[in-house]
C-alpha cells in the first residue's frame, strides 16, 4: 500500500471520527438544554417530560420488569409492519410500471391518500379493529405503504429510457426488462425506501 494510498484512508478515518464527534456533541448539548429547560420551567415538563425524568421512567419499568415485554412488542410490530410495508410497496410498484394505464388512473388517488392526515383514523381504526396489535400495525402500514409504493415506482420510472428501448431491440421482454434493468438499477432507492420506512413505521405504531 502506497503512502498517498494510507494517507487517503486517515483522511476517511479522521472524516468519519469529527462527524461522530459533533453528531455525539449535538445530541448531548440538546439533552442538556432540555434538561436545563425542563429545571427552570422554561417549558412544560409535564407535556414535553425531561432527560432525567425518561430515565427514571426507564429504570422504574426495569424494575419492575415491565421494560423489556414492552421493548420486545414494539421490536415485534415494528418488524411485522416493516416487512409488510416493503413487501406491498414492492409489488405494488411492479404492478403500476406493469400497467401504465392503470398507473395513471390510480396516481391521482396515490397522491391523496399520501396526503391525507392518517394519525387521525387512529380513533377510528380502534372503534374498526379494536384496541389490539391489528390496529397498530395497520396504523403504521397506512403511514409506510403509500411512501413505499410511490418512492419505489418513481425510481422504476427514473431508469434510463435509452437503456429500456436497447434491450426492447435486443428483443427484450417486458418481465427481462424487469429484472434485469428496472430492479437492479433502482437498488439505491429500495434501500433508501428501506430506511425511510423503519421511521415511518416507528411513527405509526
Amino acid at each position: 500500500m502506497s503512502y498517498r494510498h494510507q494517507e487517503y484512508l486517515r483522511q476517511i478515518k479522521r472524516k468519519r471520527l469529527i462527524v461522530f464527534s459533533l453528531q455525539l456533541s449535538l445530541l448531548i448539548s440538546l439533552l442538556i438544554i432540555w434538561q436545563l429547560c425542563a429545571d427552570k420551567n422554561i417549558v412544560n415538563s409535564f407535556i414535553s417530560s425531561s432527560p432525567k425524568r425518561v430515565i427514571e421512567t426507564i429504570v422504574t419499568l426495569h424494575n419492575n420488569h415491565n421494560l423489556y415485554p414492552h421493548i420486545w412488542v414494539t421490536l415485534y410490530e415494528t418488524i411485522i409492519s416493516f416487512i409488510l410495508s416493503i413487501l406491498i410497496g414492492f409489488i405494488g410498484a411492479i404492478i403500476l410500471w406493469w400497467f401504465n394505464t392503470m398507473a395513471k388512473v390510480i396516481e391521482p388517488y396515490l397522491t391523496a391518500l399520501n396526503s391525507l392526515p392518517k394519525v387521525a383514523l387512529g380513533p377510528i381504526l380502534l372503534i374498526w379493529c379494536g384496541a389490539n396489535v391489528k390496529s397498530i400495525i395497520i396504523m403504521a402500514l397506512l403511514i409506510s405503504v403509500i411512501i413505499a409504493l410511490t418512492t419505489i415506482y418513481q425510481g422504476f420510472l427514473n431508469v434510463d429510457i435509452n437503456k429500456v428501448k436497447l434491450i426492447k431491440s435486443f428483443g427484450g421482454t417486458k418481465r427481462q426488462i424487469l429484472k434485469y434493468l428496472i430492479i437492479p438499477n433502482s437498488y439505491p432507492i429500495i434501500l433508501s425506501t428501506l430506511k425511510l420506512n423503519i421511521s415511518m413505521c416507528l411513527i405509526g405504531l
